[in-house]
């Protein structure tokens, strides 16, 4: 019985090396993918404003007055026409 009892514990000892001997092989194989830059870049001016903003190259204020800006010609060009609305 002692000899089986020892003979369990140097086989879970040895799975649980061998486990972790494979995932430091894992973790030492993976790194991170090259993601091209232009999937990262703003796609519209409310993404430039945000990018700006957020690497400091624009302040708060700035970012607020150009966003009320950008909302002011979209209605201009683009008005709101809720159905059923009659004012």
């Amino acid at each position: 019985m002692l000899i089986l009892s020892l003979l369990i514990l140097v086989l879970a000892a040895a799975c649980v090396l061998a486990v972790r001997g494979v995932r430091a092989d894992v973790s030492a194989e993976v790194e991170e993918p090259a993601v091209p830059e232009v999937l990262y870049a703003p796609e519209s001016l409310e993404g430039v404003l945000c990018a700006q903003l957020m690497d400091g190259d624009i302040t708060r204020g700035q970012y607020m007055r150009s966003m009320a800006g950008i909302a002011a010609r979209d209605e201009e060009r683009h008005p709101l026409a809720v159905p059923g609305y009659d004012s």
